[in-house]
């Protein structure tokens, strides 16, 4: 089964997510456990943790359905050693805010050179810092997200996240997101079924999709290629409704959270039951 849901909002805390996700139709959601804007948070609380898993088992989410997002601050390849230390501890913060919540993964941007490092000893940093991350934690994997390539940002080649897998010691607890938007604005193209088969099976090719864990499934403003991360509704940028109907009816793609990041909140319950149709489609 396609999993289909939104990065819905978790103010007023966790427990509130599952809910939100609910109302707007989705069988998946994403969430940040804390404020994403900060690197300090309170620690969850024991009614919390278990407001939260209530809520999941009301609602009928499972961890295969949930794809939590790390704080935007941290950055595991930084080049200078107090800012990796710092985005270290934040990141180990956040694996054990989700073991603590039930969850199975946590998605993140893999981090950037800021243009003072190369880009091979910045990706070296981000691997070792997963591997830290992994030997403090259990049952939590660590899942890496494509990006646009965006400035400094690594990521945005698939050699780069099959760079970082092979570097994480324990293989079984690393996996990947990817990102329609980023994919596209990095240069894959997604316009056509054709577009999609070939970006698929280089996807396969370099990473596997054995290591595939979510998606973000957003359209983008910008053309192919342009480095440029801007989400526009599904079917209104450049890469077209062609790709999410791909996606939705390819078994490939069944059993991960597929993510909505699309810009306009108010349109996920209608982007959501046309997913869905899709998946339904002969």
């Amino acid at each position: 089964m396609h999993y289909f849901g939104a990065h819905v909002s978790a103010a007023g805390g966790v427990e509130n997510a599952p809910r939100n996700a609910q109302a707007i139709g989705a069988t998946a959601f994403a969430l940040f456990t804390k404020n994403q804007r900060q690197w300090i948070a309170a620690p969850l609380t024991a009614p919390q943790i278990d407001a939260f898993r209530r809520a999941c088992d009301e609602a009928g989410y499972t961890p295969a359905q949930i794809l939590p997002h790390d704080s935007y601050l941290i950055n595991l390849g930084h080049p200078d050693a107090a800012g990796l230390e710092k985005s270290r501890a934040a990141f180990l913060d956040e694996m054990r805010r989700c073991e603590q919540l039930g969850l199975d993964r946590l998605n993140f941007h893999p981090g950037s050179h800021l243009q003072k490092i190369s880009e091979e000893e910045s990706l070296d940093r981000i691997a070792e810092s997963i591997n830290i991350a992994l030997r403090e934690t259990h049952g939590v994997t660590a899942v890496i997200e494509n990006t646009a390539g965006q400035g400094s940002n690594l990521g945005f080649r698939f050699e780069h996240l099959a760079y970082l897998i092979d570097r994480v010691e324990d293989k079984s607890r690393v996996g990947v997101c990817i990102d329609t938007c980023h994919a596209f604005a990095a240069g894959y193209d997604l316009r056509t079924a054709e577009a999609c088969e070939a970006t698929f099976a280089e996807l396969e090719r370099v990473v596997g999709f054995r290591y595939l864990k979510g998606m973000h499934l957003n359209d983008a403003l910008k053309i192919l290629g342009s480095r440029v991360d801007r989400h526009t509704p599904l079917g209104e940028g450049q890469i077209g409704i062609e790709c999410f109907r791909y996606i939705a009816r390819d078994p490939r793609f069944e059993g991960i959270p597929l993510i909505l990041e699309t810009p306009d909140e108010a349109r996920w319950p209608e982007e959501i039951a046309r997913l869905k149709a899709f998946a339904e489609e002969e």
